[in-house]
C-alpha cells in the first residue's frame, strides 16, 4: 500500500495534462457509458426471448424479428459509440504527449550545465522520446480501456442486480479476487518495470555514444567491443521484459479464468438446489452470459497494470527531469555599461573534493586585452565558464560592470558576454541561420561579419549563398570554417565581453591575421579575453594570466613575463624552438 500512495501523486499529476481536453473526454466517458448499456442489453433481450417465448413454445414472427432487429441495431450503436469514442481518447492522448514532450524539451534546455556533466545525453534522449511515448499509451490504451471496463462492469452490475440479486452476490465474488491478484502484481511488477526503462535509457545512450564517435570507432576497429556493450544492454532489456512476460503469465489470465470458472459453478449449483420457479433459464442465461463478458473486462483492467506501471515509472523519469533545479539567473535587466571584469578570491571545483580554480583575483579594465595561458588542465576554459555565468560561484565573486555576475538576468548576460568555443556547434540549417540564431539580424550585417572572419567568399560560392544549408554538424566545413561561422555570429551583434576559447587554433596564419585584424576593431567597444596555446596570437595582450594546476602563478604584459624568464618564458622559448623545427623541416622538403 505504501508503494501504491507513492506511485499516485506522478499518476495523479500524468492525468491532470488531459485537463485541456475535459470536453472531448467528458463525451467520449457519455459514449461509452451508451455502449455498455447497449451492450448489456443484448442478453437481457435474448433471456426475455428464452422465458417468454422459447420456454411457453411460443413463437410469434413479428414479436421475434422486433427483438432480432432491436439487438442488432443495440449492437451496431455499441459499435459505433465505441468508434467515436476511440477517436476522442486518440486525439487527447496525442494532444497530452505534444504538451508533455514540449515541457520537458523545455525543461532539459534550461538545465544546469552541471546536470550534463553528470548525465549521459542518451538518458536525457529517452526520456524526451521513449518515456513521453509511453505516456501516450497511457491515455489511448489504459486510460480508455480502464473507462470502458468501468462503464461495462458497472452497467453489467446494474443489469445483474435487477434481474436476480442473489445471482448478482455470486457474481460479485469475483471483485475481491481480481482486487487481490491486481495488488500482487503491483507489487512486485513495479521493480522489473523501472529496470526495463532504465535499460532502455541504456540502449538509447550506448548508441548516441557510437554514432557520435563512429570515425574513432571505425580507426581503431573497436565495434566488436561497442557491439558488445549495446548487445548487452539489449539482453538485459530483453531478460527484465522476459520477467514481466512471465509474471503477466502466472498472475493475469489464468488465474482470473481459473476465478470465472468458480464463479460459474456457484451460479449453476444455485440454479440447480434452488426450488423450481425460483430462477427462470432466461435469467441464467444472461447471468452467464455477463459472467464471460465480465471476464473480459476484468482482464483487461488487470493486464493494463502492466502498461500503467510503465508509464507511472516514465512518469516518474520524465518529473525527475521536468523538476530538476534549473539554471538560475538574477532579476538584474539593466545591460552592460562598460565590459569591467572583477574577480575576486575565486575558487571553483566541479565536485566535492580537489578544486580546480584556487583563489584567483584578477582585474580586467574595459575595452581591454586579458590572455589566459597555460598547460591543458590548468583552468583556462573553467575560469571562461565561470565568466560566462555557466556554473554557480559558491567561493568567492564574479563582477561585470561592478555588479555581481549572479544578480544579471538571462537576457542581460547574454546579451552583454559571448564566447567563441574551441568545438562550436554548427545546425543543420543555413548559413544564415547560424549566424542569426533566431535573433532579428539583417542580411547585411550577416555578410559585413562573414566578411570580417573571411568566409564571405566561401558562402558566394554556394548554390543559395548564405541560404544554403549546411550539413548535419556542419560536416561539409572544416574545422577552423567551424571556428569562423562561431566567431561570426558573436561580430553580428558585438558584446560588452568577448571570450575567446581557443577559437583561432584551427584556422591558417594567413586567416588568422585577419581575424586579429578584425578583433583589433572589435577592441574598441569590446573588453577581450582570450585563452590561446599558440602565444603569439596574445602578445598585444594587456594583461596575460599564467594558469598551473588551477592557480595564477604569473600575470604581465608579454614583455614583462619574457623578462622574469619564468613559466611563461619557458612555454614561449618551447614553441619558438618548435616553430623553427618546422620551419626547417618546411624548408628542406
Amino acid at each position: 500500500m505504501a508503494d501504491t500512495r507513492k506511485l499516485w501523486p506522478t499518476l495523479k499529476r500524468l492525468l491532470a495534462y488531459g485537463k485541456p481536453w475535459r470536453k472531448a473526454l467528458s463525451l467520449a466517458v457519455l459514449m461509452l457509458w451508451i455502449a455498455a448499456a447497449a451492450e448489456v442489453l443484448g442478453p437481457v433481450l435474448i433471456g426475455y426471448f428464452i422465458d417468454h417465448f422459447i420456454a411457453q413454445h411460443q413463437m410469434p414472427i413479428g414479436l421475434a424479428i422486433g427483438l432480432a432487429c432491436a439487438f442488432i441495431l443495440l449492437q451496431g450503436l455499441a459499435a459505433l459509440l465505441h468508434y467515436w469514442q476511440a477517436l476522442l481518447f486518440n486525439q487527447a492522448a496525442v494532444g497530452v504527449v505534444q504538451r508533455l514532450r514540449s515541457d520537458v524539451m523545455d525543461a532539459a534546455l534550461r538545465q544546469p550545465l552541471s546536470a550534463f556533466d553528470q548525465q549521459p545525453v542518451g538518458q536525457i534522449i529517452s526520456r524526451v522520446t521513449n518515456d513521453t511515448e509511453v505516456i501516450k499509451d497511457l491515455w489511448v490504451t489504459v486510460v480508455a480501456t480502464v473507462l470502458r471496463s468501468a462503464a461495462l462492469v458497472g452497467a453489467m452490475l446494474i443489469a445483474m442486480f435487477s434481474l436476480d440479486w442473489r445471482m448478482a452476490l455470486v457474481a460479485v465474488v469475483i471483485f475481491p479476487l481480481v482486487f487481490t491478484v491486481m495488488l500482487i502484481y503491483q507489487r512486485y511488477s513495479t521493480p522489473i518495470v523501472r529496470r526495463v526503462r532504465s535499460y532502455l535509457a541504456d540502449i538509447n545512450n550506448g548508441f548516441n555514444e557510437v554514432i557520435n564517435g563512429m570515425s574513432v570507432i571505425q580507426q581503431f576497429r573497436q565495434q566488436a567491443r561497442f557491439g558488445e556493450r549495446i548487445g548487452e544492454a539489449s539482453r538485459s532489456h530483453y531478460l527484465a521484459r522476459m520477467e514481466t512476460l512471465r509474471l503477466d503469465g502466472f498472475l493475469l489470465r489464468p488465474l482470473l479464468s481459473l476465478f470465472s470458472a468458480a464463479i460459474l459453478c456457484g451460479l449453476l449449483m444455485l440454479f440447480s438446489f434452488s426450488s423450481v420457479g425460483v430462477f427462470e433459464v432466461g435469467v441464467l442465461y444472461a447471468f452467464i452470459s455477463y459472467l464471460g463478458r465480465l471476464n473480459e473486462p476484468l482482464i483487461e483492467l488487470t493486464t493494463q497494470q502492466s502498461m500503467l506501471q510503465q508509464a507511472i515509472v516514465a512518469g516518474e523519469r520524465i518529473f525527475e527531469l521536468m523538476d530538476a533545479p534549473r539554471q538560475h539567473y538574477g532579476q538584474e535587466d539593466r545591460p552592460l555599461q562598460s565590459g569591467r571584469i572583477d574577480i575576486e578570491h575565486l575558487s571553483f571545483a566541479y565536485r566535492d573534493g580537489r578544486n580546480v580554480l584556487e583563489d584567483i583575483s584578477l582585474q580586467v579594465p574595459s575595452r581591454s586585452f586579458v590572455a589566459l595561458v597555460g598547460h591543458t588542465g590548468s583552468g583556462k576554459s573553467t575560469l571562461a565558464s565561470l565568466m560566462m555565468g555557466y556554473y554557480p560561484v559558491k567561493q568567492g565573486r564574479i563582477c561585470l560592470d561592478g555588479r555581481p555576475l549572479e544578480q544579471f538576468s538571462h537576457q542581460a548576460l547574454r546579451q552583454g558576454v559571448a564566447m567563441v568555443q574551441q568545438d562550436p556547434v554548427v545546425l543543420a540549417d543555413s548559413f544564415f541561420a547560424n549566424v542569426t540564431l533566431g535573433r532579428d539580424i539583417s542580411e547585411q550585417a550577416v555578410w559585413e561579419a562573414l566578411e570580417a572572419v573571411q568566409l564571405a567568399e566561401l558562402a558566394r560560392g554556394l548554390s543559395d549563398g548564405i541560404h544554403t544549408r549546411l550539413n548535419e554538424q556542419g560536416n561539409n566545413l572544416s574545422v577552423g570554417q567551424k571556428q569562423l561561422l562561431a566567431l561570426a555570429r558573436v561580430l553580428v551583434a558585438e558584446p560588452q565581453i568577448l571570450i575567446l576559447d581557443e577559437a583561432t587554433a584551427n584556422i591558417d596564419s594567413g586567416t588568422e591575421q585577419a581575424i586579429q585584424r578584425a578583433l583589433q576593431q572589435v577592441r574598441k567597444k569590446t573588453t577581450l579575453v582570450v585563452i590561446a596555446h599558440r602565444l603569439s596570437t596574445i602578445t598585444e595582450a594587456d594583461t596575460i594570466l599564467v594558469l598551473h594546476r588551477g592557480q595564477a602563478v604569473e600575470r604581465g604584459t608579454h614583455t614583462e613575463l619574457l623578462a622574469q624568464q619564468g613559466r611563461y618564458w619557458q612555454m614561449y622559448q618551447l614553441q619558438q624552438v618548435g616553430s623553427e623545427l618546422t620551419m626547417g623541416i618546411t624548408e628542406g622538403a
